[in-house]
């Protein structure tokens, strides 16, 4: 049909069958065979053929300007499917943490980028899989292990994010200048809000398990802001939040954030996206996170099931080294 009307619409501009064949690149039979095809389908005649040429019916006035729409709003609808005509959405999983931040540093970059967020915070990393394949978002920020990634999926760690210790000020190590994994043992570690089966709890999991943390996710979580007050009310609390994430409390609070080092936790975010994905902004943020990206300092750690860092070693640091 789409043909159809494009050629109706060459034959009212040129006038001549065989002048909108040469247009086309097609016969003027072919151009006999859709105007008549158009006509049956519409019921009425659009041109009227004359020895030296074609006119339009009165029919063909009237449904001219309505062709020409259909076909405007066509190639519309096909540049706005070109890469990098319409935004790139990117799951950043949180509006706090580090790819959040990562992003919105690529996009102060870059103002003039075409960039839409959104958090599916109520996913885990298998789900936020599907939904890239299924196009439902062009990439998404999650921790994989290696077998887990799915033939037709691209997968880059590009996002190193090292743990932090955040205490109140009466507790133990809060005048810390930085603190060993290994010397959280024996204090209890809240991290609220960690659903079975996700990626975040297989890491704090493997955590716990290399250093002897005790770490827990024990009653109700009543969000950022209420984790902040127990915290500044508590002398043996903690939490676990990585360098950058953007948590705010009031001055009077007196949080501490203490780096880990010896080794440095690291949560390994990969960059998921559809194998082949040529959208340009896509290209242009995998560059900016590979210049950009922050390195952890000294020796790192991460759980023996990390996704190894595309082009580099695989360096998965244990304890003390």
């Amino acid at each position: 049909m789409i043909e159809a009307l494009r050629t109706f619409v060459a034959v009212a501009e040129t006038g001549h069958f065989q002048a909108a064949a040469g247009d086309l690149g097609i016969s003027q039979q072919a151009v006999s065979k859709r105007i008549a095809g158009l006509e049956k389908h519409l019921g009425v005649s659009l041109l009227v053929r004359a020895p030296r040429g074609s006119r339009l019916s009165l029919d063909g006035r009237f449904f001219l300007p309505h062709a020409r729409k259909v076909l405007a709003a066509l190639e519309q609808a096909e540049q706005a499917m070109r890469p990098g005509h319409r935004p790139l959405r990117v799951d950043v999983l949180n509006q706090r943490i580090a790819p959040a931040q990562a992003v919105y540093g690529f996009y102060r970059a870059h103002p003039e980028t075409a960039l839409d967020t959104v958090t599916l915070d109520d996913r885990n990393a298998d789900q936020v899989v599907q939904e890239v394949l299924n196009g439902t978002v062009d990439a998404s920020f999650r921790a994989l292990p290696t077998d887990r990634i799915p033939a037709g999926l691209s997968a880059e760690r590009l996002l190193d994010a090292p743990l932090e210790l955040l205490v109140g000020p009466g507790h133990p190590l809060a005048d810390a200048t930085r603190v060993r994994p290994a010397d959280l043992a024996g204090h209890r570690i809240w991290i609220p809000g960690i659903r079975p089966g996700t990626e975040w709890e297989a890491f704090y999991r493997a955590l716990s398990e290399t250093f002897g943390l005790s770490i827990d996710a024990l009653g109700p979580h009543f969000g950022d802001e209420a984790l902040m007050d127990s915290l500044a009310a508590s002398s043996s609390l903690a939490t676990l939040i990585t360098a950058g994430d953007r948590y705010l409390w009031p001055q009077s609070h007196d949080l501490r954030r203490i780096p880990l080092r010896d080794p440095t936790p690291v949560y390994p975010h990969l960059l998921l996206s559809r194998a082949g994905d040529r959208h340009p902004v896509l290209t242009a943020l995998r560059d900016h996170l590979r210049t950009s990206r922050p390195r952890p300092v000294g020796e790192t750690w991460v759980p023996s099931w990390a996704a190894r860092r595309l082009n580099a070693p695989d360096r998965r640091a244990r304890p003390g080294g």
